[in-house]
């Protein structure tokens, strides 16, 4: 068997551009979907897409290690976010192919079915754009959080803490702790909460601020609280706070994830299989974090694709805590997809198809081309002028 060509589609969804990666080869009907959606980096990673062909058509799709050391390993050039993302996409679609062809759902490759059904998190409002509300408003919010819950979800990830920069003032930290509590009292404890800060307070001291205000409420997690990289500060921060904390989703190699392992800088990690190399890189961070005592929660705000590759690593993982997800992220989601998310009470069911089980309608794509998206990080500015970290 062997690779014939890999072909892109492209659908707006409104502030990001899905990219969906189709993996062909000479055995007729058989080809494997990846996805390698990232945000505003369309034609960058279309671009390493393009660069990766010669690497891979021609080649055994049975072979998904050898593959994914051609990829990465022939590239010389550390890939980074962007090149990292097009190898994740054709190693996601390596494991489609191969599944299919044995006759078993992706899981069944992945060591096998570990848990009866998988817990999931959403958004506020799923995430919709058009439906965000602004946490200066607690009531309003407050609101929004308890109509998100009542579509079934027992665990939500909110957005809190302002732009920030060195410091935290007062003012602002004390009405992160007031939504904070409202929001556990709306609520109950029966649903679980998580934070996102977005790496925004550029100081450890600025983001135990916002920890110390968000704690009493007992979150699941605070994710990034500082920007991702500096792991010794990180782990410095898990110090001082009585709070887990998570990160991963920009973090993309084994390495980085050892450190983060190494050091016990978080409770959790949240490797994107869409960023750190597909189920293969995924597989092996994974166990990187088992060994260490570390829950694995990947992130995953994107497309249909990337929601089925999560759902299958899941399903295997035994160190698996809980899944981000974006189904119904825009309203004709269930439209030009046929996918294995089946959700209930708060959790996805264990697909049962070959593959991913997944099939993507391409002429129904064609309503939502590609368009530049609408980039919210924009508006990421301090009082002063200052750029920000969104």
């Amino acid at each position: 068997m062997k690779i014939t060509a890999i072909e892109t589609v492209i659908v707006n969804a409104i502030h990001r551009n899905w990219i969906f990666v189709k993996v062909l080869t000479d055995q007729p009907g058989l080809y494997g979907w990846g996805e390698a959606t990232l945000e505003w980096k369309t034609k960058g990673v279309l671009g390493v897409i393009e660069d990766l062909k010669p690497l891979v058509i021609g080649q055994d799709p049975m072979r998904i290690e050898h593959l994914f050391n051609r990829m990465t390993q022939l590239s010389f050039w550390p890939l980074g976010s962007i090149g990292l993302t097009a190898v994740s996409a054709i190693d996601q679609a390596l494991w489609d192919i191969k599944s299919k062809d044995l006759g078993v759902p992706a899981w069944q490759l992945l060591g096998g079915q570990v848990r009866d059904k998988v817990r999931v998190y959403t958004h506020l409002n799923r995430g919709k754009i058009t439906k965000q509300v602004d946490p200066k408003n607690i009531e309003a919010y407050c609101d929004a959080v308890e109509e998100t819950v009542a579509m079934g979800y027992n665990a939500i990830k909110l957005g809190m803490v302002p732009y920030t920069g060195y410091d935290a003032p007062l003012e602002e930290v004390r009405h992160v702790e007031k939504l904070a509590i409202a929001i556990r009292e709306r609520v109950g404890d029966g649903v679980d909460i998580m934070t996102d800060f977005h790496g925004r307070p550029q100081s450890i001291a600025a983001a135990k601020a916002y920890i110390d205000a968000i704690a009493p409420i007992k979150p699941l997690f605070v994710e990034e609280p500082i920007q991702p990289g500096n792991t010794p500060a990180m782990a410095t921060l898990a110090q001082q706070v009585d709070c887990p904390l998570a990160t991963g989703e920009r973090l993309f190699t084994t390495r980085e994830f050892a450190e983060v392992a190494e050091t016990q800088a978080v409770t959790y990690i949240q490797p994107d299989l869409c960023h750190c190399g597909g189920l293969t890189g995924g597989r092996k961070i994974a166990v990187i974090a088992e060994t260490a005592g570390i829950g694995i929660m990947p992130h995953n705000p994107m497309g249909p694709v990337a929601g089925a590759v999560a759902l299958h690593f899941d399903v295997a993982t035994p160190n698996f805590v809980i899944q981000e997800e974006a189904v119904g992220l825009v309203p004709w989601f269930d439209d030009i997809f046929d996918h294995p998310m089946q959700f209930k009470d708060g959790y996805w069911s264990v697909p049962q198809k070959i593959g991913f089980g997944l099939e993507i309608n391409e002429e129904a794509a064609k309503k939502h081309p590609y368009s530049p998206e609408k980039i919210p990080a924009l508006n990421a500015v301090l009082s002063d002028g200052t750029i920000a970290n969104w």
